[in-house]
C-alpha cells in the first residue's frame, strides 16, 4: 500500500495522478501489529512538579504528537465536560496531563498555545472545540494529519489505523475497552495510559514518514 499512485495515459503516454488505496479493515487486520510504547516510556502528570519538569523536555521539540481523551457521554445531546487528559509525545516518550488537576492545566496549555511548537494528530476538529470549551483557550500551530493524506488523495477520512497500514504496513492496535472508559477518572488503568499514549505517539510517528 503505497500513499501514492500512478498509471499511464493511454492516449498521450504521461503519468496520470490514481486515488491512492484506502486498506480495509479486512486488509489491516493481515497485517502484523505494530510495536508501542510501554509503560516505561509514559509520563503520568498530575503535580505541578511533573508538570514543570515535562515542559522544559516538551520545549525543546519543533513537533509533537497530539491528541485528547475525554469520558465518552451516552445520553443524547448530553454534553462531553471533556477533556479529561491532553497527551504529547515525541518519538521516544510520551506525556499525560491529567486536566483535574490545575498545574497540569496550565502547563498543558501553554503547551497547546506555544506557536514554535507544532502539534500533530488525527481527527483534531473536536479536540479544538472541546479544548475552547473547556480550557478557554485556542491551540496554536496544529496539523491534523487528515488533511495531509487528503492533499495526497485520499478521499476518505484515513485515521491513525489506517494512516499506520499506510506508511508502514503495520497494524496499529487499540483497546476499545479503553476507548469507552472513564477518562475523568483520578487514577488511569494501565491500559487507559498506553491507549492514550500511543495515540499521540503514532501520530509523530506518521507525521515523520510523510516527511511534510
Amino acid at each position: 500500500m503505497n500513499i501514492k499512485a500512478y498509471k499511464v495515459n493511454s492516449l498521450n503516454k504521461r503519468p496520470t495522478m490514481q486515488r491512492p488505496h484506502h486498506p480495509s479493515k479486512e486488509e489491516i487486520i493481515t497485517l502484523a501489529p505494530m510495536n508501542r510504547l510501554g509503560l516505561a516510556d509514559i509520563v503520568l502528570i498530575n503535580t505541578l512538579d511533573q508538570a514543570e519538569l515535562a515542559l522544559q523536555t516538551l520545549l525543546t521539540h519543533d513537533v509533537l504528537g497530539f491528541d485528547t481523551e475525554s469520558k465518552p457521554t451516552f445520553i443524547k445531546e448530553e454534553v462531553s465536560s471533556g477533556p479529561h487528559i491532553v497527551q504529547f509525545a515525541t518519538l521516544q516518550k510520551a506525556y499525560i496531563f491529567q486536566l483535574h488537576d490545575a498545574a497540569s492545566t496550565r502547563i498543558a496549555s501553554q503547551i497547546l498555545t506555544n506557536q514554535k511548537i507544532q502539534k500533530v494528530g488525527f481527527g483534531l476538529a473536536g479536540d479544538h472545540v472541546q479544548i475552547k470549551r473547556t480550557l478557554g483557550v485556542h491551540p496554536q500551530n496544529v496539523l491534523d494529519l487528515n488533511e495531509v493524506f487528503r492533499n495526497q488523495g485520499y478521499i476518505k477520512e484515513l485515521g491513525v489505523k489506517s494512516a499506520v497500514a499506510v506508511m508502514f504496513q503495520q497494524r496499529f492496535l487499540k483497546s476499545k475497552k479503553a476507548t469507552t472508559s472513564n477518562w475523568a477518572n483520578q487514577s488511569l488503568t494501565e491500559s487507559q495510559l498506553v491507549y492514550a499514549a500511543n495515540d499521540a505517539w503514532a501520530a509523530i510517528k506518521v507525521f515523520h514518514a510523510l516527511n511534510v
